[in-house]
């Protein structure tokens, strides 16, 4: 489904993220990071955890630094070829730009299943824009395709299951996986020269679809995670019966983050920490997702977009996420008053809270 959507993506050109609503400029720098502690999980022969992670950072300067390419350029290649004269996304970020003074609170990022770190880029990006450093996670194999800095290109792996039995099984592999790779990924953080950037101290979570999942997951997991979002995403693991004592966002469409998911509904009632329910009008699965913007660029029909992207109009949709994502994260890791997660606003009538 991804390869469709990609195509779809490039029909149109030139294509473009919104820009971030926040004062500070963004650096960003791609990390290869190997964990010898296991095995690829799913490559035999693959003796190490290989794993790219994208660091995006508030910067002093950006002057003298490229603008970063949406996707790495094997990927762009493999997507987007040469003669095709389409054009992907340049993001507002700047390679290896300085960091900018200060000690910034650190959010992770987990992407939904088959897709790469890249995902959320247009949520990523306004979150720094305002103050906080995000690393957004590859986990190789899972993701359709993964490039590390010799020019190797890791393709998706996962093995499609047989049975709905081992469909649950292997969701729980893959939901397993992503847990160590995000931790391994977190321990990491202490040792990179970007780490006087970050207070570890201060350290949330976001993640869409399966990524939303395996937030859930990895604070239940790990405590130094304090605070997550699930972007429409299914509950699975053990936190669908421990729940969850710390502050708690499930923002969903309007056809899957409600009652039609019952591990919505059995996650709240484990939830004891804050804990907000917020539905997104008009919106569908995808629209927690670049794709939300790019695919109404593209100037396809109503009739095939709207099952994937709902009917929302595109830069609205991002607008609307960004303020009640950034609003959640203020609160728990800023200590500000997040007031509009409390009651519905006038200024953002597309939301309405739960249950």
């Amino acid at each position: 489904m991804l390869k469709t959507l990609l195509a779809a993506v490039l029909a149109v050109t030139p294509m473009a993220l919104p820009p971030p609503t926040g004062a500070a400029l963004i650096g960003t720098v791609s990390v290869h990071l190997v964990d010898r502690s296991r095995p690829d999980p799913w490559v035999a022969g693959e003796p190490a955890r290989e794993l790219m992670a994208q660091i995006w950072y508030p910067a002093r300067s950006v002057r003298g630094h490229r603008r970063a390419d949406w996707v790495s350029p094997g990927v762009a290649a493999r997507i987007n070829p040469p003669d095709s004269g389409y054009a992907l996304p340049v993001t507002h970020g700047y390679v290896g730009a300085p960091p900018a003074r200060g000690w910034h609170p650190v959010i992770l990022y987990s992407p939904g299943l088959g897709m790469e770190r890249t995902a959320g880029t247009a949520l990523v990006e306004d979150l720094v824009s305002h103050g906080y450093v995000v690393v957004t996670i590859d986990h190789t194999h899972d993701a359709n395709l993964v490039e590390f800095p010799d020019g190797r290109l890791a393709e998706a792996a996962i093995p499609p299951p047989a049975s709905p039995e081992e469909e649950r099984a292997l969701l729980d592999k893959i939901l397993g996986v992503r847990v160590a790779d995000t931790r391994f990924v977190l321990d990491e953080l202490r040792g990179l020269p970007l780490a006087k950037a970050m207070d570890l101290s201060r350290v949330g979570m976001f993640g869409h679809s399966m990524g939303g999942a395996a937030t859930a997951q990895t604070m239940a997991a790990d405590r130094r995670v304090r605070a997550g979002i699930n972007l429409d995403g299914t509950f699975l693991g053990p936190v669908e019966e421990t729940g969850l004592d710390r502050p708690f966002l499930m923002l969903g469409s309007d056809t899957h983050g409600d009652e039609q998911d019952e591990t919505w509904v059995r996650m709240w009632d484990r939830l004891r920490g804050a804990r907000y329910w917020l539905e997104l009008e008009g919106s569908a699965h995808l629209s927690f997702s670049d794709f939300q913007v790019l695919l109404h660029q593209a100037g396809l029909p109503a009739e095939q977009t709207e099952p994937m992207i709902g009917a929302i109009d595109g830069e609205r949709s991002v607008a609307v996420q960004r303020a009640y994502v950034r609003a959640f994260f203020d609160r728990h890791l800023r200590h500000r008053d997040g007031r509009l997660l409390d009651r519905p606003s006038p200024r953002y009538p597309e939301i309405n809270h739960l249950p």
